[in-house]
């Protein structure tokens, strides 16, 4: 049986789950009340940080969920993604409209990636 890591771990969740070779991140959010390209691009720095400290990097992202909180915002947060994402490196994506955790919140990205 294979060992279950977590790291970055309180009360109600883990930032990082690791399973076998494969790293789960948690939703991560931007600054409440920065507009949609800001949060996105907090959401992915936070994203870059979080899989070094799991041994990864975003070239070994698998699997992306991208919720908005208005699909009006949807180009201007691929514009943030597509210059992050690199070419040859898209993962598998969805992206859809939900209300997220507090009303200033846009965007929350949660990610699967493998390790290296």
């Amino acid at each position: 049986m294979k060992e279950i890591k977590r790291l970055k771990t309180n009360k109600r969740m883990s930032q990082i789950v690791i399973h076998n070779e494969t790293i789960y991140l948690a939703g991560q959010v931007g600054n409440p009340g920065d507009g949609v390209a800001e949060q996105t691009k907090t959401c992915l720095e936070k994203i870059d940080s979080l899989l070094r400290d799991a041994g990864s990097d975003k070239t070994r992202i698998l699997q992306t969920t991208i919720w908005l909180d208005n699909m009006d915002d949807f180009e201007k947060m691929n514009e943030v993604w597509d210059s992050w994402v690199g070419i040859g490196n898209s993962p598998a994506r969805a992206c859809g409209e939900s209300k997220l955790a507090t009303p200033e919140l846009k965007v929350e990205v949660l990610v699967v990636a493998a390790k290296k």
